[in-house]
């Protein structure tokens, strides 16, 4: 066994201004996350190009020291972080469009705000998810669920090709033409099979879409959450809503629906005229908008730096029972940083045969987030209790669906990940096989249980 110290040295050495240490000025900036973690790295290879993932892998594996991947480090388990070597993808965020603008090419640490940058002005969209600092290299590998789901389907299905860093050290291209069964594995498995080192991703001509988020007041909840479920149901592809509950700045609860409309914009004011009719609205508005700002809906709640913890679930309808459910569950929050929201399923991202890619359930659903954001506590058991509440909210949806959403699935659900991939899982597991033997890919998103 190499000395882990020596190796990380003569990494240093090769890769000059791009290894970090603790104590060292770029480490900070090197493992900083959305959710707060208490693993501490031993090093940090900042990379700018496909070699230097290459030299991190080799390095990693020569030192036997266990390897993670920070792209946009929005994984709320913390899994871009580990206690051996951190691939720092952070400089890797270049966006380029083909000439004929159907598609475009992200480094791999390039995050969603940073492709929607470069194409709105440009009268294009791509699928991403809600939040502008996710890295669409981890939201796409794991399924990405987002406004655009209707009509252009998940952001795996929107995925080219793929240039992947694998584990024994060698970059191949994955795509329908080049090693398939690769290409086939990354659209849902995670990173489990490599590093994406870049990635080609369709594009799509949606200039403007109209949208907004609607607050309406708790009192009337079960009403509106009713209307609005009844209304995604039944109205075309090119909308989709998420609803939820959450607390505001003063830490009252309150009812939010978002609907999103990406088809003719001549269109979408009578298709979200309903929506404005649910109750008494509080506040918000239905608008037409850029990408870059249906991308920045939710910033004000996606704080840095917080403790967080995740639980999902999927629901065949959101029904009376499963409002009751969440309203009773919200009810009983243990703190203001307690959300639930929805994500719709549904058109263009049913269409897809279950067994084209790794992702399992294109049936229509409802996928139910369960989020809790809290400040770093003193007291441990403000931390259990955030974490016993999320999983007792899962838990109390008892018509939910086998598994749950692969991508915010915990460390310790191999289980549900299996029930998840559903016929998928033999496939997956030896595609993990081939490519990465050894689990050298294990700070990842869960695979089915062998």
């Amino acid at each position: 066994m190499t000395d882990p110290t020596t190796e990380i040295a003569s990494l240093s050495r090769a890769l000059p201004d791009r290894v970090s240490i603790p104590g060292d000025p770029r480490y900070t900036a090197a493992i900083a996350t959305w959710a707060k973690t208490d693993v501490t790295p031993a090093a940090a290879i900042t990379c700018r190009g496909a070699a230097d993932v290459q030299a991190a892998i080799t390095a990693a594996r020569k030192a036997k020291l266990p390897l993670s991947v920070r792209g946009g480090g929005h994984d709320w388990a913390g899994r871009a972080l580990c206690e051996g070597i951190v691939i720092d993808l952070s400089e890797m965020r270049a966006v380029s469009v083909a000439s004929d603008r159907r598609s475009a090419l992200l480094q791999g640490g390039a995050r969603a705000r940073d492709l929607i940058s470069t194409i709105d002005p440009l009268g294009l969209a791509a699928v991403t998810g809600s939040h502008g600092g996710v890295g669409m290299a981890g939201l796409t590998l794991g399924g990405g669920y987002g406004p655009l789901i209707g009509s252009q389907g998940l952001a795996l299905d929107n995925l080219v090709e793929a240039q992947v860093a694998l584990a024994d050290g060698s970059v191949v291209s994955a795509s329908a033409t080049h090693n398939q069964d690769l290409f086939w594995a990354i659209r849902g498995g995670g990173g489990n099979f490599g590093v994406v080192t870049q990635m080609r991703c369709k594009l799509h001509n949606i200039p403007i879409v109209l949208a907004g988020v609607l607050i309406y007041p708790i009192s009337e909840a079960k009403s509106v959450l009713t209307q609005a479920a009844t209304l995604t149901a039944s109205l075309p592809d090119e909308l989709s809503a998420q609803l939820g509950i959450a607390a505001g700045p003063d830490g009252s609860l309150s009812v939010l629906v978002a609907p999103v409309w990406c088809g003719a914009p001549e269109d979408g004011e009578r298709q979200l005229a309903p929506f404005l009719k649910l109750g008494t609205l509080l506040a918000g508005k239905v608008e037409r908008m850029s990408q870059t700002a249906l991308l920045s809906r939710f910033d004000a709640m996606i704080v840095d730096g917080l403790r967080v913890h995740i639980e999902t679930c999927s629901l065949d309808a959101l029904d009376s029972c499963s409002i009751d459910t969440l309203l009773s569950s919200m009810a009983n929050a243990v703190s203001s940083g307690c959300v639930i929201l929805t994500h719709e399923f549904k058109g263009a991202a049913c269409r897809v045969a279950a067994d084209a890619t790794a992702f399992g359930l294109r049936r229509p659903h409802i996928l139910v987030e369960i989020l809790t954001m809290f400040p770093d506590p003193e007291d441990v058991t403000i931390t259990q209790q955030h974490i016993t509440w999320a999983r007792e909210t899962r838990e109390a949806f008892t018509a939910a669906l086998p598994g749950g959403y692969p991508n915010l699935l915990g460390p310790d659900e191999a289980s549900r990940a299996t029930k998840s991939y559903g016929d998928n899982a033999t496939r997956l597991i030896q595609a993990k096989r081939r490519y990465d033997p050894d689990n050298v890919f294990s700070s990842t998103i869960p695979l089915p249980q062998d």
